[in-house]
């Protein structure tokens, strides 16, 4: 089973992600523009495997560019305290 499978195992996986970011020194702005990186390549490259990541993938692909950083900043916030490594 995908990470992309299910939106929970998604927020999940996302979460550990900024953890380790985090631990190793990111700063927020940095993992702010990773983020954007992250949910640019998925709106390009991958195919959304459940309705939230439809959703997303369609809210991207009408946002502006400073909406799209608004979007990413959204989604660290939304997984801020999930994985493994909650803070």
């Amino acid at each position: 089973m995908s990470v992309l499978d299910n939106f929970e195992s998604w927020k999940d996986f996302l979460g550990d992600k900024l953890h380790n970011a985090q631990d190793q020194g990111l700063t927020q702005q940095a993992i702010s523009e990773l983020a954007y990186e992250v949910g640019e390549y998925l709106a390009k490259n991958v195919d959304a495997e459940n309705d939230q990541e439809a959703v997303l993938r369609e809210l991207w692909n009408v946002a502006s560019n400073d909406e799209r950083h608004a979007i990413a900043n959204m989604m660290v916030k939304l997984v801020k305290n999930e994985g493994n490594s909650i803070q």
